[in-house]
């Protein structure tokens, strides 16, 4: 991965179709998306389950772009090799899932995977602060973390604003993870975002055999930051 500001479209298969992942995956990264995001939850940090680490190693399989897994699960450093050894490029933790996040970045790196550090909505940007020389991306919460489709949060972007002047020059990503849509995205990315999950907002209305959808949902995201 080579570092870059410039806008990246990460849609999340938790808003795909569950009997056709592969299928899925492919047809979003034909249609113009820049990550595959994957939504690991553990129904006990948030209350909802997905994905463990072999479903992850089969995602992998179709994905040709990066593989962007957020792990919102507690604890976390158990299963961080078992998600780098299934194919994760990055792998993100939150600041609320454990009282070591040092120590879950150090073995997130050590594992060989880029480091993002993850945000509920109610806790502030100066919780990562200190984590700055450890990670490789803030992803930003704009929902409360645990189901798709959710309302943003619109409060949140002054959080993102903060976030991006506090990281300066360092080639750190800001990622925005709920709610977003071309009304969101054009707020989140002025303030400072270059990563941009989307879930129902990319997968709406489409399927495999009319995968073009997916390809106008993408593109109208772009279109409204322009």
């Amino acid at each position: 991965m080579t570092f870059d500001r410039s806008i990246k479209i990460a849609p999340s298969i938790l808003s795909a179709d569950f009997a056709n992942f592969g299928a899925e995956i492919e047809a979003i990264e034909a249609q113009g998306a820049d990550w595959v995001h994957i939504d690991v939850m553990d129904g006990h940090f948030v209350p909802n389950l997905t994905f463990g680490p072999p479903a992850v190693a089969a995602f992998r399989k179709h994905v040709k772009t990066v593989m962007d897994v957020h792990l919102m699960i507690a604890p976390v450093d158990p299963y961080i090799d078992a998600f780098a050894k299934a194919g994760a490029d990055i792998i993100t933790a939150h600041v609320e899932a454990g009282p070591h996040i040092h120590r879950t970045l150090q073995a997130i790196r050590g594992a060989g995977c880029k480091a993002g550090v993850a945000l509920n909505p109610g806790t502030p940007a100066e919780a990562i602060y200190p984590l700055m020389d450890l990670i490789d991306m803030v992803c930003v919460m704009t929902v409360n973390p645990g189901f798709g489709g959710q309302k943003f949060i619109h409060s949140c972007v002054e959080k993102v604003a903060d976030i991006r002047n506090k990281i300066g020059d360092r080639p750190i990503h800001i990622e925005i993870d709920g709610g977003v849509d071309p009304t969101t995205a054009p707020l989140v990315a002025a303030a400072g975002a270059d990563v941009l999950v989307a879930g129902s907002a990319v997968f709406k209305g489409g399927t495999v055999n009319t995968p073009d959808v997916y390809g106008a949902n993408i593109q109208a995201i772009r279109d409204s930051i322009k």
